[in-house]
């Protein structure tokens, strides 16, 4: 593979966190971006809600608290100092039983000075975490749940079902994009399959693009791009993945949940496509050669 395994793709990015990051990544691999955020971070330290949601554990502390992603576990205590609620929330989180959702939140934890009593380092999945405090029993028990971008309306509810008191900690909210014009500029590509793939590194900016579709009345022709495979949606994760899913659009993640390792799964997906090209060697990613359904097929099942 050469140093610019994606010269002649277009690609679509949604990310509003780390875009830059991405961006240049792709840049770097040879790619052209389109660039249409989906959606707005609300700045930790305007967060109110979650400011209240702080105050409220500290006044009546959780027994357990999952930790769902290292980045956001080290937010949330950041911006609790600015609060000035730093020494109530790590008592708080120090006298609780605290579970981590793989290595990132567990190194997140041990770098706050706290340690986790477990950690699901299996699969570095929600469904681990949910099937771990399940079997320990949740009946009556206060259980703080750290979100981040991922509803995990499922995980929640189960853990509801089950008997247990869950207070959500949303450290990362998010609200409509400010650049209507710069995300709209992205459907129009999508539906004239002007771009070969978007990628999605949060359920919220699959949810962005699609409440921005229905809005400008192009849902159906976006959900047809992506759903074909002429436009590849690239994700992070199965959490991503999933609101896409279940729209009935099916495309391609890593194995692992990292920026590099989704740029990574594209890169060998365009090297998939570029084997089962039959020569074409002259057509541009952009012209259909790569989102082409036929070598889609043969590149997710690799």
């Amino acid at each position: 593979m050469t140093g610019r395994p994606l010269e002649g793709w277009r690609v679509g990015v949604t990310a509003d966190r780390r875009a830059d990051d991405q961006l240049d990544l792709l840049r770097r691999k040879g790619a052209e971006v389109v660039h249409g955020p989906t959606m707005r971070i609300v700045p930790l330290e305007d967060d109110a809600e979650l400011a209240e949601t702080t105050r409220a554990l500290v006044a009546a502390p959780p027994a357990v608290v999952v930790a769902t992603t290292g980045q956001g576990f080290r937010g949330w205590l950041e911006v609790a100092s600015s609060w000035g609620l730093a020494s109530e929330l790590h008592e708080v989180l120090g006298s609780a039983t605290v579970l981590a959702r793989g290595p990132k939140a567990r190194g997140a934890i041990r770098g706050a000075g706290l340690r986790e009593a477990w950690s699901a380092d299996e699969t570095e999945s929600s469904p681990e975490v949910l099937s771990h405090l399940l079997a320990r029993g949740v009946d009556g028990v206060r259980v703080a749940v750290q979100l981040h971008g991922d509803p995990m309306t499922d995980f929640l509810a189960a853990l509801r079902a089950a008997g247990a008191d869950v207070v959500t900690v949303a450290v990362y909210r998010w609200e409509p994009p400010p650049d209507l014009a710069a995300v709209d500029a992205l459907l129009d590509a999508i539906v004239a399959r002007e771009v070969d793939t978007v990628t999605f590194t949060s359920a919220p900016a699959v949810e962005g693009l699609v409440h921005r579709a229905t809005a400008q009345g192009m849902r159906d022709e976006v959900l047809s791009a992506l759903a074909s495979g002429e436009v590849l949606a690239t994700c992070v994760g199965p959490v991503t993945a999933a609101p896409l899913e279940r729209l009935g659009v099916v495309g391609i993640a890593p194995e692992r949940f990292r920026l590099g390792a989704m740029v990574k799964r594209l890169e060998e997906h365009a090297a998939a496509v570029a084997g089962g090209a039959s020569g074409s060697s002259g057509s541009s990613g952009s012209s259909g050669s790569s989102g082409s359904s036929g070598a889609v097929s043969e590149a997710l099942g690799s």
